[in-house]
C-alpha cells in the first residue's frame, strides 16, 4: 500500500491550493483519510479528516477555509485550501487507516508529504 500526496507549492497569502492523496495497492476498505501538517520546529498536527460515511472534522484554525473530500471510486482524498495564510506554511502529510483484507485489522499508512509555502 502506498499513499502519494501531491499539489503542494508556493502561493501568495489569500490564494488557494488543492492537495490530492491517492492510495494504491491491495485495499479492502478505507476507514478514514486525514491530512496532517508539520511546520518547522513544530509538532505534526491534524488539519482535517474524513471517514467512510463522509463525515468530516477540521482543526479550528482551518474551519471555513479548508475543505476535505474523498472519491472512493479512485481511493483519493482531497484538501481544498482557500484564503491561505503564511502560518499555513508546512509539509502536509496524508494519512489513511485501512484494511488490506477483510479479516486483517486496520493499519495506519502515511504519505511522504507535500510542501505548502504561503508567502506574505
Amino acid at each position: 500500500v502506498q499513499l502519494q500526496a501531491s499539489g503542494g507549492g508556493v502561493v501568495q497569502a489569500g490564494g488557494s491550493l488543492r492537495l490530492s492523496c491517492a492510495v494504491s495497492g491491495s485495499i479492502y476498505s478505507i476507514n478514514n483519510m486525514d491530512w496532517y501538517r508539520q511546520a518547522p520546529g513544530k509538532q505534526r498536527e491534524l488539519v482535517a479528516g474524513i471517514i467512510s460515511d463522509g463525515s468530516t472534522n477540521y482543526a479550528d484554525y482551518v474551519k471555513g477555509r479548508f475543505s476535505i473530500s474523498r472519491d472512493s471510486a479512485v481511493n483519493t482524498a482531497y484538501l481544498q485550501m482557500s484564503r491561505l495564510k503564511p502560518e499555513d506554511t508546512a509539509v502536509y502529510y496524508c494519512h489513511a487507516s485501512l484494511k488490506e483484507r477483510l479479516r486483517l485489522p486496520a493499519k495506519d499508512y502515511w504519505g511522504l508529504g507535500t510542501l505548502v509555502t504561503v508567502s506574505s
